[in-house]
């Protein structure tokens, strides 16, 4: 039997192109959260939710920048966790690695149930069965190649991006054109209370459940390790993923607000469907369901793939079993695929064993990782940046009016903790979330008394 080549199970392929870093970037974004989530946002805050839409995309924005001025001012590092490593330390990198594979292995099953319940309303077939094959199918694409990872999710992000562009094209051809006008528009929201029917504090109300949706933006740097210019193509996304969120997030709220009044606006039910009823488009709520599942395995897809190169990186930093560093002939780590799958399959159980409490328990206490991930980014991006002028190194792409925008960033992400904290639906996930923060700190300070070494690589 002829032997591998040593690279051929050290080192992931770089076979990703930057159209997949961008197209990621915005599957990771645009999911179910906008196509059927914005509906819960909407019955909050009515019209104003405009507004949170557009802090909370200010703030992925700027996350994005920060992720753009740490890969070009520091290349070849890895992910995001590899600049929170550098910033502050290793014991910061083990603990968000661990927090962030937590929160994208509870994705992975919330993905899987969330698309075998649309399945089932045209295959009677058990849910859990359903759930079982569509992490099959992804696991079995992922372990392809990254290259079938990266095509498959262009064409899932595609799909959604066209159909967001479609849907605000021809919601403002309604407004505008051949609809009844946009003296209607007007007396709509008027008649459903005005631009803050639920006064101006509703658009803060609103933030949590919006800016859960618009996590996703720093899979770039996990997908760009496997480009051929890691950094050039972090910054790509960084200059123009945020942007195209702004778009497509604001200009589909306001077709939507524009069109159906925000009081008739069920939440769990998609308003993208409701606006293309009103505007007379035959079979909208079947479109609309295939269009969710699309978001949903594209999602699920990308969970599988994060969860998998975030174990991978970890291992060969010494924060997780070594052997997650094997890469296999066709250049994916395959034992970190099948485990995170094996993983996101076990939770699927644990929702059909214990709905109502253990997998409650998992989902709420993966609620509020992702602000805890964005505030270490964030602190990260202060310190390193603080390293880079006292060194007198210059960089082309900066967060701009430093410290100032840096520190606003971190008070809004603190801000948005007290507002949950003063929520009894989201006191518990902020509370679990600490319990779980606490717990990697406990467990890193194990991992350094015994002195675990960093996976060599020969």
């Amino acid at each position: 039997m002829t032997p591998r080549p040593p690279e051929d199970h050290q080192t992931l392929a770089h076979s990703l192109q930057p159209r997949h870093v961008t197209m990621i970037s915005l599957g990771g974004i645009i999911g179910a959260g906008i196509f059927v989530g914005s509906s819960a946002a909407i019955n909050i805050a009515g019209p104003s939710v405009l507004f949170t839409y557009a802090m909370c995309g200010m703030l992925v924005f700027v996350i994005m920048r920060m992720l753009g001025e740490m890969a070009i001012a520091r290349p070849g590092v890895g992910t995001f966790t590899g600049y929170i490593k550098l910033g502050l330390g290793p014991w910061a990198g083990f603990v968000c690695g661990w927090l962030y594979f937590y929160f994208w292995v509870v994705t992975i099953a919330v993905e899987a149930i969330a698309g075998a319940a649309i399945l089932s309303d045209f295959m009677a077939v058990p849910p859990w069965i359903m759930s079982t094959a569509l992490i099959v199918l992804t696991t079995l694409l992922n372990l392809l190649s990254v290259r079938a990872y990266g095509e498959a999710e262009f064409w899932f992000a595609a799909l959604k991006v066209l159909t967001i562009t479609c849907f605000i094209a021809l919601g403002v051809a309604f407004i505008f054109g051949f609809g009844p006008g946009i003296g209607a528009t007007v007396s709509t929201m008027k008649a459903s209370g005005g631009l803050f029917p639920a006064g101006g504090m509703a658009l803060f109300t609103a933030i949590p459940v919006v800016i859960f949706s618009m996590m996703g933006s720093e899979v770039a740097t996990i997908a760009a390790v496997e480009t051929e210019n890691p950094a050039e193509n972090v910054v790509r996304a960084a200059r123009t993923v945020a942007l195209r969120i702004l778009f497509f997030y604001l200009g589909s709220i306001a077709v939507i607000v524009a069109i159906v009044p925000w009081n008739e606006i069920v939440p769990g039910h998609s308003p993208f469907a409701d606006a293309m009823m009103r505007v007379h488009i035959p079979g909208a709520g079947a479109f609309m369901s295939a269009v969710v599942f699309t978001a949903v395995a594209s999602c699920l897809n990308s969970a599988i793939y994060v969860t998998s190169r975030m174990l991978h990186e970890m291992a060969e930093r010494g924060d997780a079993p070594g052997l997650f560093t094997y890469v296999s002939m066709r250049r994916v780590p395959s034992l970190a695929i099948v485990i995170s799958s094996l993983a996101g399959f076990a939770m699927v159980l644990v929702s059909i064993a214990s709905p109502e409490r253990a997998f409650v328990f998992l989902l709420q206490s993966s609620g509020a990782i992702i602000l805890c991930v964005y505030l270490l980014i964030a602190f990260s991006q202060i310190i390193l940046r603080r390293r880079l002028d006292a060194a007198g190194e210059s960089i082309p792409v900066k967060v701009w009016f430093f410290p100032y925008v840096s520190y606003a960033l971190v008070a809004g992400i603190l801000a948005v903790f007290a507002l949950m904290a003063t929520k009894p639906d989201l006191r518990e996930q902020v509370s679990l979330c600490a319990l779980l923060f606490v717990s990697a700190v406990v467990a890193y300070q194990f991992k350094r008394r015994a002195a675990i070494p960093p996976a060599e690589v020969a």
